[in-house]
């Protein structure tokens, strides 16, 4: 696959890096807004910096990488499909439910492989979660709780662009627990608060929060989010049934632990996303591609973008609105 990479910032080096390392890709192109940070990164890799329109009229190119803002997904997203070009686009596709529908009413009418970067569906340990569940090493799947803390706050100005922590932060969340629930999410209920950056809270987000989905059979999901965790990014998951849990744990470098008289000890989690998430990323690139060669739907697609989106949605209502959202009332 020769493949154009969007986005030169800095989730743009993380796919660059990892596109690098892949055997069946080749960083054919990079674009981005700031034409200096395309020509650093393009260098970097060994390959050309281009205008991002210059990418679609290429027929050389097979597909495109959408890293860039968010503001720009959908647009980009679009061409792509109606360039022929396969397309693996961060997420969201958009932060309103109806930009994103027009992206997908897109896709319908120019099909190609379009994959949605919601990553930790490709983490290993969370893959073995689900095939677990899947396989009823738990029994009957009753509760599931994902945990998810970012080990510092973003900045205020981060906050006010990004569509806040339900459309940025816990949209991961969301489809991670879509994914393994596996059965239609009815109901949403959300609490949040500002405990860690009065400049978030003026900004008009919150810090904080925790929300409870509940599905059509009556499994409920807790997913708890916090903008600080001092101790490292702090990811796990428990799915708890009729015949067991299934535990997810944090990542650390080593995975030793040392046990003495003063207690038990070992090693924080992995201080952020890019070190947690790594063999995710490189995980996604490959299935990207597979689906591409087999002609068959990507792990995560743009329709898991929408829903994910939807349930983010109803969130942010239930927290105005101080109530539980039925889903069937965002559309």
């Amino acid at each position: 696959m020769r493949l154009a990479l969007i986005g030169a910032g800095r989730i743009g080096k993380v796919h660059a890096q990892t596109i690098d390392r892949s055997p069946d890709v080749t960083l054919a192109a990079v674009s981005d807004f700031h034409a200096d940070a395309a020509e650093t990164l393009a260098h970097q890799y060994g390959t050309r910096a281009i205008e991002a329109e210059a990418i679609f009229e290429d027929d050389d190119i097979d597909a495109v990488l959408i890293a860039s803002s968010t503001p720009t997904h959908a647009d980009y997203l679009e061409r792509a499909a109606r360039t022929g070009k396969a397309v693996l686009c961060e997420k969201p596709i958009a932060l309103d439910l109806a930009r994103t529908t027009e992206a997908l009413r897109v896709l319908e009418a120019h099909p190609v492989t379009c994959a949605l970067g919601f990553n930790r569906r490709h983490d290993p340990q969370f893959a073995g979660l689900k095939q677990a569940v899947a396989d009823g090493r738990i029994g009957d799947l009753e509760t599931l709780t994902i945990i998810s803390r970012d080990p510092a706050p973003p900045p205020a100005e981060y906050v006010s662009a990004s569509g806040g922590l339900f459309r940025d932060m816990m949209i991961h969340d969301f489809d991670m627990a879509r994914w393994l629930l596996d059965e239609p999410i009815v109901q949403v209920q959300a609490h949040g608060s500002c405990l860690i950056d009065p400049a978030i809270g003026e900004a008009g987000d919150v810090d904080t929060a925790m929300v409870t989905l509940a599905t059509a059979s009556g499994r409920l999901c807790h997913i708890s989010n916090s903008r600080r965790a001092c101790y490292g990014y702090d990811q796990r998951i428990e799915a708890f049934g009729s015949a067991g849990m299934l535990q997810a744990q944090n990542e650390t470098e080593t995975r030793l632990r040392f046990t003495g008289e003063p207690g038990q000890v070992e090693d924080k989690p992995k201080w952020f996303f890019l070190e947690r998430y790594a063999q995710a990323y490189s995980n996604e690139i490959d299935d990207f591609v597979a689906a591409w060669k087999e002609q068959r739907p990507p792990l995560a697609g743009a329709h898991d973008g929408l829903e994910a989106l939807r349930l983010a949605e109803a969130a942010q209502r239930s927290l105005q609105e101080r109530r539980p959202v039925a889903l069937d009332e965002i559309r």
